[in-house]
This record gives C-alpha cells, structure tokens and sequence, in this order.
C-alpha cells in the first residue's frame, strides 16, 4: 500500500452525491483545477456525473463562475413536484376550501356580533347594519335552496378539473417520449404518473455541456444523439492532451436489473473495460464503451444519472441494433449504492491513487440529531442524504484496499441535504447556508484534506 500520492502514479477523481451535492462538487473542483493537480480519470454517479462529463473536457469552470449552473437561481426549481401533482394539490385545497365555506360562514358572522354589540353600545347605527349582513349571509349560506345546490356543483367542477389535469399529464407524457413501453399498471397509477420532475436538472446540465461544445458559436442545442457524438468525437480526439481526461459514468438499468457502465478511456485501460465485448458475458452486458456503438448515449446517460431514484420518470434510452442489448429500450435510473461500482471500475482501469468527492458528512455522533422533515420533499432527501452516507462508508470500508492510495474530501459538517437546492437552515449554527456557502466549503475542504496535507506531504517527501 502507498503511503503517499505521486503524480507518477495514475489518479482517478471520483464524484458521488445528488442534487444540491453538486455545489459541493464544484468548489473541490475549482481548487483542483486552479491548482493544476493531474487527474487521469474522472468517474461520477447522480449529480457527480455533470461534474465528471465537465471536468473529463477541461470545461468544469461553468460550474462555479458567476452565472453558472451553481450560482444563479437555476437550480431551485432542477428538482419539484410535478405539475399534475401540483394542480392536484391546488384542486384539493379548493375542495376542502369548498366543504369549509359555510362553517367559516357560519363563525365570521359569529365575530360579527361582538363588534356590532360594540358599534350599536357606541351610539353607532352601523351595529345594527352589521347584525343584519352577518345574519343575511349565513342564512343565504346554510338555506335549503342553496347549500344542496351550489356545494355538490363546485365540488363536480372540482372533479372534473382534476381527471382533465390526469388525463393532459397522461397525454403529455405519451406526447414527448421519444421512446414507449409497454406498461402493466392499475391506470390510475398510469395517469399520476412519477411524482417528481427532473427535467429542469437535465436541460441545466445539457445547456452547460452544449456551452462548453459550441465555444463561442451561436447554435441551437442539438438532440441528444448529436449533442452525444459531438462530446464523444471531443473527447476521443484530445485523450492525452492536457487538460483532457478518461471519464467513467455509472447508471442502474431498471429492467436488466443491474448498473450499467459507460466510459471512454484510452488503451491498455479500454481493453481492460471493454475489450471481452465478444463473449457473452456479464461484462458485455454492462459495459459501454463511449467511443464504440454507445457514443450516441452520453446525454442520455448524463440525464439518467440526474434522474432521482424511485421519484422520477426512469431515462427511456434504445440500444443500438447490433449492440449486446438489440436495440431495446431500457429504463435507467441513478442508484446512490453506485459509488462502490465507481471505485471499482476506476480500480479496473488502473487507478493507483483515488480522490472521492462527496458532501455527505462524517457521521453523526451523541446529540446532534436533526428534526426529521414532514414534508414530501424533505423525506425524499433524508432517504437520499441517509444512503448517500451509508453507501460511501461501504464502499470505502470494502473497496479502498484496491487502490494503494484513497484519499477523501467530505465537509464535517453539511445542513444542506440532496433536494435543499434553495439553501438550508442550520439548527447547529442557527443560521442559513446557501449553495454558494456549500461550494466555498468545496473549496476549502479541497485545500484541508487532500491538497496541503497529502499532496504537500507528497512534495516534502520529493
């Protein structure tokens, strides 16, 4: 085992987290990139795959300057409920609204009564006009010609509202889907649909590869498959070139029920990864090579990473032809256990030294629990942020021994979980952390764990 890093030795950068984990990711990057350390391979799973795709280019910079992904008011809406959850929602307050009105009918004009008492005491004629609306309008509200009439009507309008707004999500979907699949579901289930929408996220992180492809060119951004082959054809030109890296991204298929990695590095390391593609083995199952038949599903990849497990629509992505899978179309999605698949395939690629990069926390000891979140969106990020933790421990208790060097760059101390993507209020410090804050803390944790210690270490031994 190496007891210090060399830049001889060669060196995978390692990006695992989701949603506002990003921000993390940008700051480390910013200090790695500034200070010039050499990276060979650069792996990323969920959020860390936006980060992984950028940096492999040379073109992370968007990341963290100003106006960029992480610093403009883009990513409060990557991750929200989707709109049919949304009017349902707002459907259902009316309904409820509806079924309340004559009670709050009923217990405005009982406030109104002390306050006519007060006016008529006053000598003021107004009391006993108020006394009267206030007893008009309840009779109106509770009388046998109205309240059977216009409750069960508003309350139809209101149903009708509601299957109109499940029947235009169910066509939307079906409109845009560029692949279909059959589907075995009860059909209300068909028509909500997945309850959070990522598609904000993807179109982000597909605007800032397109800036980095286009250069100063004023072009539309193109679909996914040539958006694809433009980054494959990039990168496949420049491997070797400063400032241009390999990249490996990681994905679970939801019908091969396994991950599914894509990469595109150079040789002997593309053999190592792709080269048994004859054999029907596992490994030709899911491995992907990026500058082979797969070069036209970076994009897709890129989006299925950002796509939250269990939350959101599955990525639909075909399969060419005469690749292993024959021209299916799979569902894929991110898993946050991937990170272990990450370290290993960077293992499998030659990796001797590695730097994970992650905004999950140390963990917790006596007396620091947090209030558990109600809302939906909360709860969805405490499972996320709680895996997030768990899988990273995992994978460095039982994968770190593959590579001689496994160095990790995580804040001590992280308020903002995976879906706080508007920033975060810190019970410890009693206090609001943004996502600039978080990405500052990047920066600097970049600098505490991993450059003054190992790689000044490194130097004073040289």
């Amino acid at each position: 085992m190496a007891d210090h890093y060399s830049p001889e030795r060669r060196t995978a950068l390692v990006l695992t987290g989701t949603g506002a984990d990003g921000a993390y990711h940008a700051g480390v990057l910013r200090a790695l990139q500034e200070t010039g350390i050499k990276i060979d391979l650069v792996c990323g799973r969920g959020i860390g795959a936006l980060g992984a795709v950028l940096y492999a280019i040379d073109g992370a910079a968007p990341l963290w300057e100003p106006g960029g992904v992480w610093r403009s008011e883009g990513p409060r809406a990557f991750y929200r409920w989707h709109w049919t959850f949304r009017w349902l929602r707002l459907l259902l307050w009316a309904a409820l609204a509806v079924f309340a009105a004559p009670a709050a009918a009923l217990l405005l004009s009982a406030a109104m009564y002390p306050v006519a008492m007060v006016l008529g005491m006053a000598g003021l004629a107004q009391g006993a006009d108020l006394a009267r609306g206030a007893l008009a309008a309840v009779g109106s509200a509770f009388s046998p010609e109205a309240l059977p009439t216009w409750v069960p009507r508003l309350i139809t309008v209101i149903a009708l509202a509601g299957l109109a707004v499940l029947a235009a999500g169910l066509a939307l979907r079906a409109w845009r889907a560029p692949l279909r699949r059959s589907a075995a579901s009860h059909a209300l289930w068909s028509l909500l649909g997945a309850p959070v929408d990522a598609s904000r996220a993807i179109d982000a992180a597909t605007s800032a590869l397109w800036s980095i492809l286009r250069g100063g060119a004023r072009l539309r951004t193109p679909d996914a498959r040539d958006l694809s082959r433009r980054y494959a054809d990039l990168l496949t030109e420049n491997l070797g070139h400063p400032g241009f890296r390999e990249l490996v991204l990681v994905v679970h298929d939801l019908d091969a029920r396994r991950d599914m990695v894509f990469g595109l590095v150079r040789e002997p390391y593309r053999k190592t990864l792709f080269g048994a593609m004859t054999t029907a083995s596992a490994r030709r199952a899911e491995a992907h090579d990026l500058a082979g038949t797969a070069r036209d599903h970076l994009a897709d990849v890129l989006g299925a990473a950002m796509t939250l497990p269990g939350a959101c629509e599955p990525r639909m992505v075909g399969f060419a032809t005469d690749a292993y899978w024959r021209g299916e179309a799979h569902r894929l999605a991110d898993r946050t256990a991937a990170v272990s698949r990450c370290i290993e395939e960077a293992a499998a690629a030659g990796a001797e030294q590695l730097i994970v990069v992650s905004a999950a926390p140390d963990l917790p000891g006596p007396h620091a629990l947090r209030p558990a979140r109600a809302d939906g969106m909360g709860r969805i990020a405490e499972q996320l942020a709680s895996a997030e933790n768990a899988a990273l421990g995992d994978a460095l208790r039982h994968l770190q021994y593959r590579v001689p060097l496994t160095c990790v760059i995580r804040p001590a101390h992280n308020p903002v979980r995976p879906l706080d993507l508007a920033g975060a209020w810190d019970e410890a410090s009693d206090r609001r952390h943004s996502l600039d804050e978080l990405m500052e803390h990047g920066y600097e944790d970049a600098y505490r764990q991993f450059i003054e210690p190992v790689l000044g270490a490194s130097g004073e031994r040289i």
